[in-house]
């Protein structure tokens, strides 16, 4: 067994927001799925805070109603789960039921404490000060925060700072789910494991890189939080900068955490900026209209608001990123995100320049370009499309296919969903694959002005139909540069 696939020591995770919308599709299935695993040991427990007036066997009975049939698993393991969990009733803004919470933590001193703050991060001050006021945040406590980590850099130092005061940056840990899905660790290991790719991962070879992170969601429970949000903050702050990390960082000496988090913080730090000057022609933002969606009619963005309503949020952004070092010197970074677009997809392409000569003939058919694409979700795997030989006799024709490396057909097993590495890396101690402070404030001090440039400049998100691929400036971003988005090839 690996030290990953090892149990882990006995904890006890309360999960703050215990019955909100990520604890019960995210957060207790990926603990479940641990558990069946045979790496969540008898003695840990996993309890449940929220203000909803339940005790124990129902907040029980309600997971085990969300579980459904989550994982194949025989019925005693599902019951041997469910008697790891507990529940206490509090709200994070007043002091009733903290003591009860205190009292029962109590009990397993040895245990490892984990708080899950499954919340609004409006929230995190008061759960982490009242933590600290009842002595929980001793010994082998760790936080773990969701992102986003405030609404610009001013506000995430405000939590941090307040945050900062009860749990040292040892014991905090800031998540994001992406960096823990197999893609991304196969980056790693694409990069660093191999030598076919390393001597040719620089400016000298690649073309352009793009990310995308495209959903066909609406807005669904999350309106509120997304209204004040937008899909800059959402997503592209803090999933898809520590992406575009992954791919342009350099090699750390080892992959001990600090080393990772050093070389990721030395891109963000290095990311040209994009500011009122340029946002104009480096930015593109979007609202959706009403439009179809899995083959079903579906309203737009204020629609889904409620009647009346007005709002200026962007439901899409696409920019051009460049950094500013040596290896990717003049060497675009094309990132888009959005809701309601016709696919549900994560992915990474990295695309190599053209051959400098082509010894072919215009009858062969077109040269085309190697990528290599790495899909987070679904359908995890690596594509690197090359180009062969059509087979038959008849003369020299060209084609353009894919080696492809399913990961699920390749291993022979579905991947683990990202929280369930993540949470155990939590409770092991392990901070490689979390965000350090420094990080998150220079996240945002290259994001603030992009957001600042948007308000200042007046201009409405362009409007685009709901199930197709953003407003055509988009296309026509990366279109100016003599490219094209990747699904128009495939």
């Amino acid at each position: 067994m690996t030290p990953a696939s090892l149990p882990v020591d006995p904890f006890d995770l309360v999960i703050f927001g215990g019955t909100g919308d990520l604890a019960v599709r995210k957060l207790l299935p990926a603990l479940f799925h641990r558990f069946v695993a045979g790496q969540i040991r008898t003695g840990s427990r996993i309890i449940g805070a929220a203000r909803e007036p339940l005790d124990d066997a129902g907040y029980r009975a309600a997971v085990r109603a969300a579980l459904g049939n989550a994982v194949e698993c025989a019925p005693e393991q599902r019951d041997a789960f469910l008697e790891l969990l507990d529940y206490r009733a509090l709200d994070a803004r007043k002091d009733e039921g903290w003591d009860g919470l205190a009292t029962l933590l109590g009990e397993r001193p040895d245990n490892i404490r984990v708080f899950y703050l499954s919340t609004s991060p409006e929230l995190y001050v008061d759960i982490c000060q009242r933590l600290g006021r009842h002595a929980l945040n001793q010994g082998a406590a760790r936080v773990v925060l969701e992102k986003p980590i405030g609404r610009d850099l001013a506000s995430a130092n405000r939590i941090n700072d307040d945050v900062g005061r009860v749990f040292a940056e040892s014991q905090t840990y800031r998540i994001d789910h992406y960096l823990g899905k197999e893609t991304v660790q196969n980056l790693l290991a694409l990069r660093f494991g191999n030598a076919l790719f390393e001597p040719l991962w620089n400016a000298h070879h690649i073309d352009h890189v793009q990310i995308t992170v495209a959903e066909t969601l609406g807005l669904g429970r999350r309106a509120g939080y997304y209204d004040r949000a937008g899909a800059l903050r959402d997503m592209l702050q803090n999933h898809m900068l520590q992406l575009l990390c992954m791919v342009a960082m350099e090699s750390p000496a080892s992959l001990a955490p600090d080393a990772v988090r050093d070389e990721k913080l030395k891109v963000l730090r290095a990311l040209k900026p994009i500011d009122a000057s340029n946002a104009a022609q480096l930015t593109v933002r979007g609202q959706y209209r009403a439009g179809a969606a899995d083959g079903q009619g579906v309203p737009g963005y204020l629609e889904e608001l409620g009647e009346g309503a007005k709002s200026n949020t962007s439901t899409f952004v696409a920019l051009k990123a460049e950094i500013g070092n040596w290896r990717w010197a003049g060497v675009p970074f094309y990132l888009r995100t959005g809701k309601r677009l016709p696919e549900r997809v994560s992915e990474i392409v990295v695309a190599f320049k053209p051959v400098p000569h082509s010894i072919f003939g215009g009858s062969v058919g077109p040269l085309g370009q190697n990528r290599l694409v790495l899909r987070l979700q679904p359908d995890e795997g690596v594509k690197l499309w090359l180009t062969i030989k059509d087979p038959g006799p008849g003369g020299l024709r060209l084609r353009h296919v894919p080696l492809d490396m399913s990961f699920a057909e390749a291993f022979g097993v579905q991947q683990p969903d990202a929280y369930e590495r993540l949470i155990l890396d939590v409770v092991r101690g392990n901070p490689t694959l979390f965000m350090r402070r420094d990080e998150v404030e220079a996240a945002w001090r290259w994001a603030d002005p992009i957001l600042a440039a948007w308000a200042d400049g007046g201009e409405p998100p362009r409007p685009y139909t709901a199930g197709s691929w953003g407003p055509s400036a988009a296309v026509a971003l990366i279109e100016r540069d003599g490219r094209t988005w990747h699904e128009d090839e495939d």
